[in-house]
């Protein structure tokens, strides 16, 4: 039986899954109808909690050793949204946003939602051209963005350059730019730590001057916000090389992130650390949004993903729940394993949540022993369905919490269908599409109708229904089980082979620290299996690609075997963490080119 470190607070009841009567026989299913569904908006569910539990820390930002308690961030979110609306922010307003995990981020977040604002995360690490890209994209009127970019493994980026070429003349009192005429005000967050002196740059405002414009943060005027209304857009970070800027309401991310808090039972007692970007969902309603609508308390280690710090914030604060993707885990599991971190220290926590692609078995069961992560829940969603609607529990048997995403969250609706033919829902158990209905579902991408009208479609009922494009079956039970992205199917020789098998496969090879399979073209098959291999750090074993070969051979049916395999040190990633295989098949053909296959 899996422990449960602390009681369900009183004001947050545990709602029991509900279950349909019987077990399914086609591959539909609709999950509980309760709770029913929050009808506020973002700022006005806030301030009930701010009202509850104003003394309790809702941020911690370990780098810059800054806490904040729910009423300070309450009244530091008014003071900015004031300081904003001087700027000429309102109701509507694209506001862009280009930082790391930090207090500014978090209190800048609540500011736009209580304006009416709409919230654009961009990527800290996007370069002058993809900014360009997406301030004319959404026509947007501000930017807040850091003085520096914090990146993982690497040094701090000035982003003066970038800015200056937004605005070629920084130095100017007035701001003016012919690639962006939306943009009226740039907001400089200063996180250079003395390595940059911004006095000369006069065109852009400094965060602290706009907090300190905005007075002594009391409550704003009502702004007459409407539950439905679009509050954030996430640019999809998805595998595909074309990003697309969704747009979610109030009313979606508020119920998404409240449910996915009631599945991980979250508490004002719980410490959730948080090292995924709150420029993603996976940061920012995974995260922000899951503990804010639970009076729980969020850590950010570092603004960019550090393992080391990451596990040394959960030791320090007696963390109680830890996030991540896959590649992130690795890394704090190696550190553990050469001894940089005591082993010692993480006896506080019990669940957390894995979430971005799909997890190995054999790393689940390192989490579960290593970390302490008994009651880690596993998460499946995409941005287009803010984000998550299904989830694991966390007392599910650990086998559907290794071989299954769980079950559907309350009012959402799920079924597979018939890749090439969309009106076909399959049986149980059989691999098709997954497309998801209801509340979550994004208002459509932004300036995108065509785009939009590929992936939201309405069936003979007029529901409207979201198609994921991932390859997934659901069983008798309504557990649904991803089995693949449709595009990434490898078809050798007319059989169908899904990369997570062999991927699976290969993570439980001692010498294997990531592993990711993709197809290449081959005259005679079609396509053949490729594995990109990344070795154990440190390992002194000089694992060949033979044994590789074989490795899968002795565990898995012949056609299932690697025809290469690739050494590499690590991946093509996107800003979440997901490994964007196109650009490994593209890395595959070149190499085989240059006679690079093993």
């Amino acid at each position: 039986m899996l422990r449960t470190l602390f009681a369900r607070s009183a004001k947050f009841p545990r709602f029991p899954q509900t279950t349909r009567r019987g077990l399914l026989t086609q591959a539909h299913s609709v999950g509980p109808t309760e709770p029913p569904l929050l009808g506020q908006t973002v700022p006005q569910h806030f301030a009930r909690v701010v009202g509850q539990y104003g003394d309790r820390d809702a941020v911690i930002s370990h780098h810059q050793r800054i806490r904040l308690t729910y009423d300070a961030l309450d009244r530091h979110s008014n003071a900015l949204a004031r300081g904003l609306q001087k700027l000429g922010v309102k109701k509507g307003d694209r506001v862009a946003v280009s930082l790391g995990n930090n207090a500014e981020f978090a209190t800048t977040t609540y500011a736009l939602f209580k304006l009416g604002a709409i919230l654009v995360p961009l990527n800290p690490a996007f370069n002058a051209p993809q900014v360009l890209s997406a301030l004319n994209h959404l026509a947007a009127s501000h930017l807040i963005i850091g003085a520096e970019t914090n990146r993982p493994r690497k040094q701090p980026r000035s982003n003066i350059s970038l800015l200056t070429h937004l605005i070629p003349n920084l130095s100017s009192s007035t701001l003016e730019s012919e690639l962006v005429p939306s943009l009226q005000n740039v907001v400089l967050v200063d996180n250079a730590h003395g390595r940059l002196h911004l006095e000369e740059y006069k065109s852009v405002r400094r965060y602290e001057n706009v907090v300190e414009d905005g007075g002594q943060g009391g409550a704003l005027e009502k702004q007459d916000l409407d539950p439905n209304e679009i509050v954030n857009i996430q640019f999809t970070s998805g595998t595909t090389s074309m990003p697309k800027a969704a747009c979610l309401s109030h009313r979606s991310i508020l119920n998404n992130g409240n449910s996915i808090g009631d599945r991980m039972l979250l508490t004002p007692d719980d410490v959730v650390c948080c090292p995924p970007p709150l420029f993603h969902c996976f940061g920012c309603i995974l995260g922000y949004m899951a503990t804010a609508t639970h009076g729980s308390t969020i850590v950010f280690p570092t603004e960019a993903f550090d393992p080391l710090a990451t596990l040394e914030a959960v030791r320090e604060y007696k963390c109680t729940a830890l996030y991540g993707v896959p590649t992130m885990f690795v890394a704090e599991l190696e550190l553990l394993a050469h001894g940089a971190v005591p082993h010692g220290g993480f006896e506080h926590l019990r669940t957390g949540i894995a979430a971005g692609s799909s997890i190995p078995s054999e790393l689940m069961r390192k989490l579960h022993k290593n970390l302490n992560l008994t009651e880690l829940t596993i998460c499946y969603g995409m941005t287009e369905t803010s984000p998550v609607s299904a989830m694991t529990t966390t007392d599910d048997p650990i086998e559907k919490r290794i071989d299954s995403v769980g079950k559907l969250l309350p009012h959402v609706t799920a079924k597979i269908v018939n890749p090439s033919n969309w009106s076909q829902t399959l049986e149980v158990n059989q691999r098709g599409e997954l497309t998801v209905s209801g509340y979550l579902l994004m208002k459509g991408y932004w300036g995108d109708e065509a785009r939009t009208r590929e992936v939201l479609a309405p069936d003979e009922d007029g529901v409207l229904w979201m198609h994921t494009g991932d390859e997934a079956s659901m069983d008798e039970e309504g557990y649904i089980k991803i089995t693949g992205r449709i595009k990434d199917l490898i078809i050798k020789g007319g059989e169908n082979i899904h990369p997570l098998e062999v991927e699976n496969c290969l993570f439980a090879h001692p010498a294997v620290s990531e592993v990711s399979v993709v197809g290449l073209p081959d005259e005679r098959y079609g396509e053949v299996v490729a594995a990109f291999v990344v070795r154990h750090s440190g390992d002194d074993r000089k694992v060949s690609a033979d044994e590789v070969k074989r490795w899968v051979r002795e565990r898995l049916s012949h056609h299932l075997v690697p025809k290469y395999v690739f050494w590499v040190g690590t991946y093509p990633k996107t800003a979440s963490g997901k490994i964007q295989k196109f650009k490994l098949k593209e890395m595959g053909i070149a190499l085989l080119q240059e006679g690079k296959g093993f």
